[in-house]
């Protein structure tokens, strides 16, 4: 009995996997702007010839736009940049940025509570002074 792609038990060949497409920065350049000045009507016929879905088109533009997608990235061969990994220095100075605004967040805060209570024991104070200058009412 034979299973998927032909092979018995239902294997199916490795050989048939699918792989992920890579496009060139220069293809991904021509095609927004071949994208970008066809007609209407002519867009989809485009995307349908080329194989590939508006997503594309979107995804491409926006990194055009915003300057990663230029043909001097064709020595990454179309891969998305890659962040470089951090020195135990740069991690340690991001922490130390982080502690420091929650201390500063901290700080505001308790200088604001100290000023609230200031206010109050003074308000406090002006009440009790008050007091004991006013005369309790006399009976007749």
């Amino acid at each position: 009995m034979t299973g998927r792609a032909g092979r018995p038990g239902g294997q199916a060949d490795p050989a048939a996997r699918p792989s992920r497409r890579v496009f060139s920065p220069e293809y991904k350049l021509a095609i927004v702007a071949e994208y970008e000045n066809a007609p209407n009507g002519e867009k989809g016929a485009i995307l349908r010839r080329e194989g590939l879905y508006s997503s594309h088109i979107i995804e491409w533009t926006r990194a055009r736009d915003a300057g990663v997608l230029t043909a001097q990235s064709a020595g990454t061969g179309g891969a998305a940049p890659k962040r470089a990994k951090k020195t135990a220095e740069q991690l340690e100075l991001e922490k130390l940025r982080r502690e420091n605004e929650k201390l500063k967040s901290d700080l505001g805060k308790t200088r604001m509570a100290l000023d609230i209570m200031g206010k109050a024991h003074a308000l406090l104070e002006g009440l009790s002074e008050s007091a004991e200058n006013d005369e309790p009412p006399r009976t007749s």
